[in-house]
């Protein structure tokens, strides 16, 4: 049996899938200990989780700013996969409405995630929240174009409106439950 690291390797498997299985298991326990106790979780409690040592640890990420980001990046790509795959159901505009629901708990319980890990990077945060933004809106944009062909929302609302509207429940919620009430208000309106 080889060896590589700290860990036996099987014979068949090499470097690269102990490798990518142990950033795959540092970025799941790091994901479960942030919703717990929030970005600032000591590292050490991260490796042990993941049952991994803190050498494979900061081999993958050498600092916390590094891990926060590789987590906060692979949340957006969740939400705009799920996008993608709306794009496929028979109600464009439930499809929409699923999306943004899933957008507003997200923008609700992810906020301090994503300025943890770009804090200190002005360019970097810059760079990374531009690409954030703009994969989310071109997931918005394409779910929202589908419900208007549809004729299902009204053909002027824009992009930037629905996504600023939804934001703002986010942010306005005293938690993620409330800020789903607030969007369902949007949705439905206010009228008996």
């Amino acid at each position: 049996m080889a060896r590589t690291g700290d860990r036996p390797t099987t014979p068949g498997r090499g470097r690269r899938a102990d490798a990518a299985r142990n950033a795959g298991l540092l970025l799941s326990a790091a994901r479960e200990l942030f919703e717990e106790h929030g970005p600032e979780v000591a590292l050490d409690d991260i490796a042990r989780r993941a049952g991994v040592g803190n050498a494979t640890l900061y081999r993958h990420f050498p600092t916390r700013g590094d891990l926060l980001v590789a987590v906060y990046a692979e949340e957006v790509a969740a939400l705009c996969e799920r996008g993608a795959a709306l794009l496929r159901e028979p109600s464009a505009v439930e499809a929409l409405f699923d999306w943004l629901d899933g957008f507003v708990v997200h923008v609700a319980t992810k906020g301090p995630l994503a300025l943890a890990g770009t804090e200190s990077r002005n360019e970097r945060r810059t760079e990374l929240f531009d690409r954030w933004h703009e994969s989310m809106r071109s997931t918005a944009e394409a779910l929202l174009l589908r419900a208007q062909e549809d004729g299902a929302v009204r053909s002027d609302l824009a992009v930037g409106d629905l996504l600023a509207l939804t934001g703002a429940a986010a942010v306005a919620g005293a938690d993620a439950s409330h800020a789903r009430r607030l969007l369902r208000i949007l949705r439905h309106g206010m009228a008996v």
